[in-house]
């Protein structure tokens, strides 16, 4: 048996999950504006594996929404991610999080689906993946055009998902764009198969030099004298 918590801070959604061999066990969630991350996170942990029936020394692995997104969020979800295994002497699996997205989708009618999340301004964390969920165009930090994405996708039909769509949508793109009525958020839930699949395979990362998938450096505004 393989017991993995599931851990997602990515964004202003909080969510851990647990799962048995890729099944669900218990999950919370919360989606704030405040970002009450660093006030959730290791209450939801708690609950979840209480709500599971089993104890933190259980875990075979802890799963973890690794980038790109909120810094703060990745911040806070990393660290409570490499506190446990480093405590529970357990592997650490680090997943993207636009792949994380993709997995609910249904895409019988899309030949590609395009996640955004908000990086602020016009600017998105992207990356495009087929039908089968694979990705075909690397994740990056992208300024929104209208034309953006035509390379790739040329008239193929597109599903955009994530709290960065509406600013494309806003821009009349001139690729075969469809849009979904509500916000598409990375959670704890859709990263079960992408774990069990790593942890089967023995992908791991280390704990001493695993760092968050920011994609790009921040920068802060020196203060005014």
């Amino acid at each position: 048996m393989a017991y993995i918590l599931h851990i997602d801070t990515t964004t202003k959604k909080c969510s851990v999950a647990l799962a048995l061999n890729g099944e669900l066990c218990s999950e919370k969630e919360l989606l704030s504006d405040t970002f009450s991350h660093s006030e959730k996170l290791h209450v939801f942990i708690k609950e979840v594996l209480n709500k599971g029936g089993i104890e933190a020394n259980q875990l075979e692995a802890v799963a973890i929404s690794k980038g790109p997104g909120s810094f703060t969020g990745l911040r806070i979800g990393v660290a409570a991610a490499k506190g446990l295994c480093f405590a529970l002497d357990i592997p650490l699996i680090a997943i993207n999080t636009l792949e994380v997205m993709v997995q609910p989708c249904s895409v019988s009618t899309h030949t590609f689906i395009i996640p955004m999340l908000d990086a602020r301004r016009m600017e998105v964390y992207t990356a495009v993946f087929d039908s089968d969920k694979n990705c075909v165009d690397k994740t990056s930090s992208m300024v929104l055009s209208e034309v953006s994405f035509q390379n790739i996708v040329g008239d193929e039909p597109c599903l955009i998902i994530g709290d960065g769509a509406t600013k494309f949508k806003n821009l009349h793109p001139k690729i075969n764009a469809f849009f979904t009525e509500e916000v598409v958020y990375p959670s704890a839930s859709e990263m079960f198969s992408l774990a069990l699949e790593r942890f089967k395979n023995l992908e791991f990362e280390s704990l001493a030099y695993f760092e968050p998938f920011y994609l790009k450096d921040f920068h802060s505004t020196p203060s005014k004298k």
